[in-house]
């Protein structure tokens, strides 16, 4: 269907006769435009038209949560996020908390990038599973290269998890509920490893910046964080996996105009130049549906 209707269709695509159509455009109380002197209906703002008028049960939130992107740190998001003009503003708690901020109506957008044992990408079920996101769609914005940090030079000579712990490396670790320790947890099980067998350090750190930033300062040895990370403090990098790093939102805060705007720099070149010069990143799937409920 054409993303643009004549009354005609308008009024089939809404279930209703051509009159009472034409009674709601008289009423200003339908979205519609004038051109050469014939109505027209855009179908994408119909059907936020008709969302904002639905009855919601249980796990339909009918607040407008605050524009805030909550979850995971990842600098080309907190780049394209000013750089649109989404007006939209960055809280790094983790991409569970950050899904469960979602869940509770307290962000708008969760960016996630989550690991589970038996998936490789985790991040559409864990949406699909949240019972108070029945509304709920997932935007691609990255895959991304995460491996071991290590100071410069990599003096200890650590090549993976495995002699982060022959060698006690101070390892610096991430909050319960991260992105980046889901993947640990999941790639120590891989290796054998019992996470007592790491060194970890007393203290956690909020982002991936955060932790690249401790090893720089010789505070910690290594520590699980992506690419782009270690490029931006000239640190050396071990390459471990790759992840998905997506932004779950309610279907009508896609249609938000600082959501359509971050999606409209999401398909620019310029936004995989800067991707390119972070380092560690595929964005030729950004932008892309990869789950609506």
């Amino acid at each position: 269907m054409a993303p643009y209707l004549n009354t005609e269709e308008a009024a089939a695509y809404l279930g209703i006769r051509e009159r009472k159509l034409y009674e709601l455009v008289a009423q200003g109380a339908v979205p519609c435009s004038k051109v050469t002197g014939k109505w027209l209906f855009p179908r994408a703002a119909l059907d936020r038209w008709i969302e904002a008028g639905m009855a919601r049960p249980h796990g339909f939130a009918a607040e407008d949560p605050p524009p805030i992107i909550g979850g995971s740190h990842d600098p080309l998001l907190e780049w394209a996020a000013r750089q649109s003009g989404s007006g939209l503003a960055l809280l790094s708690v983790g991409s569970g908390p950050g899904l469960e901020r979602l869940g509770r109506n307290e962000v708008a957008i969760a960016a996630i990038h989550l690991h589970a044992p038996d998936a490789e990408d985790a991040n559409p079920a864990a949406v699909a599973a949240m019972p108070n996101l029945q509304d709920a769609v997932l935007i691609g914005f990255a895959r991304r290269e995460v491996g071991l940090l290590v100071a410069p030079g990599n003096p200890l000579a650590l090549a993976g998890l495995r002699d982060a712990a022959a060698t006690r490396a101070r390892f610096a670790m991430r909050q319960p509920g991260a992105g980046a320790q889901l993947l640990l947890a999941k790639l120590l099980a891989a290796d054998g490893l019992a996470p007592q067998q790491l060194l970890g350090l007393t203290a956690s750190f909020a982002t991936g910046d955060d932790l690249a930033f401790a090893i720089r300062a010789g505070e910690a040895d290594c520590g699980v964080a992506t690419r782009a990370a270690a490029h931006a403090f000239g640190l050396g990098f071990a390459p471990l996996a790759t992840e998905s790093f997506d932004l779950a939102m309610r279907r009508r805060t896609y249609f938000g105009a600082g959501v359509q705007a971050l999606l409209a720099l999401m398909r620019k070149p310029e936004f995989q130049r800067h991707a390119e010069m972070l380092g560690g990143l595929d964005t030729s799937g950004a932008g892309a549906v990869r789950l609506t409920r």
